[in-house]
């Protein structure tokens, strides 16, 4: 008979209430990029952009988001995590109300810098109050609840911007998000007690300032390497900064005493090859909404609202394995969990690989969707449950802040490189159509094109999830004592 102390009891109500709150942030951040994936071609066609702008309304938040990470980690380790939290939904509420008021298709790319700072304290944090408010035996639980959350929100989100960019114009898919954030920042004013501030330790100011030069170098490469070709100018000069940027942040990585890459993170094979993963599963996972809506749209010539419902089964497959994960996580090892779930990943991007084409039934593509989904959900479960078990508490907040960086410069690339193949393979003057998603009223020859675009990003993106599961069969060294402070 399991004896339950009035504390534990107390501190287990904390915990889930914790877990509410986080949640809330997630479903946020969720919808509101789900949404932006399969309605970004309203959004075009209403600005009548080019490629370039089509492509930075979805970088530039996932470039400016993953730059910040950790320094928000850093910050909320000296001014009050629950106060960087909540500022965070703040910011990003009021910025989401100033995009569907954007009079231009830049002046809509800066209202997504701002969501991306706001989300940035939002999601450098969440996975930090968790671990401090769980017991670690129940951690896997409230991890299983909180990345489920992100599937519910990238379940409803599809299917929510096609019916919205249909129904109601591309505004509302920012404005929706007004009324949660309010309820976010109230609920999280309410819930949330203040946790203990680290100690008083600088911020890596020009760390964070190479980090985000480099990152945006190669991500112009990449994103304009479809369009110009791999000997454009801007995509070499690219290409040459970021090469020439690496050795100078290691230098300067290296002399700082407290570096926004600090890589005794690498020093075990563990944590190593667990970061790097999690790295491939998010280069695999991150563009796949964004990829098959655009395939629906541009290449089927189904409506929004449509091509939102056909993406489903890639968050469904998220929502019921996250949760499902969460609670085989007390009988089965992290570990294998994460192996487990990059195997399916694979494997659904597989199917999606070898059946690309206009004409392939639809249930097909469901279940290579769903696959890749189940493998997502488990893995993200097993994976993050993983890494924060493994290690010191008193730096979590940068700990943190550095493995969520990993997973959205996965994130940045994957979005980035998957348009680039897309687009590669169609002349410059079709590109435009890909975006706005009339391709297909053009000729069967131009659709024809378009799907050997289709069918080199998904063998890419089949390629890195294998070469994800590989390195979690690695990481199964016992973790290592870091000391980071």
């Amino acid at each position: 008979m399991v004896v339950v102390s009035p504390d534990s009891d107390a501190r287990l109500r904390y915990a889930w209430r914790v877990v509410s709150v986080t949640s809330l942030g997630l479903v946020l951040i969720g919808i509101a990029g789900s949404t932006l994936n399969v309605a970004l071609p309203a959004v075009v066609r209403h600005f009548d952009a080019g490629p370039l702008e089509s492509g930075w309304v979805l970088l530039a938040y996932l470039l400016v988001n993953t730059a910040t990470l950790v320094f928000f980690g850093r910050v909320a380790d000296l001014l009050g995590r629950r106060e960087i939290y909540l500022a965070g939904f703040a910011l990003f509420t009021i910025a989401s109300l100033l995009a569907g008021f954007s009079p231009n298709v830049w002046f809509l790319v800066a209202m997504r810098v701002l969501q991306a700072i706001g989300a940035s304290a939002i999601l450098a944090n969440g996975t930090v109050i968790i671990t401090d408010a769980f017991p670690p035996e129940r951690l896997s639980q409230g991890m299983g609840v909180y990345i489920g959350t992100l599937s519910v929100a990238q379940l409803a989100g599809p299917t929510l911007g096609g019916l919205i960019a249909d129904a109601a114009g591309w505004q509302w898919i920012f404005w929706v998000n007004v009324p949660a954030g309010i309820i976010a920042v109230i609920w999280g004013a309410l819930t949330l007690r203040k946790m203990p501030r680290g100690p008083r330790q600088p911020v890596d100011i020009l760390g964070n300032a190479l980090v985000f030069a480099a990152l945006s170098a190669v991500l112009v490469a990449l994103s304009e390497a479809g369009s110009r070709g791999l000997t454009s100018p801007v995509v070499l000069t690219g290409v040459v900064l970021f090469v020439l940027l690496l050795p100078l942040i290691a230098v300067v990585e290296r002399r700082a005493t407290h570096p926004v890459l600090n890589m005794r993170l690498f020093g075990g094979r563990m944590l190593a090859c667990a970061n790097l993963a999690s790295f491939c599963n998010s280069l695999a996972r991150a563009a796949l909404i964004l990829v098959v809506a655009l395939y629906f749209q541009a290449a089927r010539g189904v409506d929004a609202f449509t091509a939102g419902l056909s993406v489903l089964p890639v968050p469904v497959g998220m929502a019921l394995a996250s949760p499902i994960a969460g609670t085989l996580g007390r009988r089965i090892s992290p570990y294998f969990l994460s192996i487990g779930g990059s195997l399916f990943s694979a494997s659904g991007l597989g199917i999606l690989a070898l059946t690309a084409d206009p004409a392939t039934p639809y249930w097909i593509i469901g279940v290579g969707l769903f696959l890749a989904g189940c493998g997502s959900g488990t893995f993200l479960t097993g994976n993050t449950t993983q890494v924060m078990s493994a290690l010191p508490s008193g730096s979590l907040g940068v700990v943190n802040g550095f493995r969520v960086m990993i997973m959205n410069v996965g994130m940045v690339l994957s979005v980035g490189l998957s348009l680039s193949l897309i687009t590669s393979a169609v002349g410059p003057e079709l590109r435009a159509q890909i975006y706005a998603a009339t391709l297909s009223t053009l000729s069967p020859v131009a659709v024809d094109q378009l799907m050997q675009g289709f069918q080199r990003a998904y063998g890419v993106l089949f390629a890195v999830a294998l070469a994800g599961a590989v390195l979690a069969v690695f990481a199964r060294e016992k973790p290592v004592d870091l000391k980071l402070t």
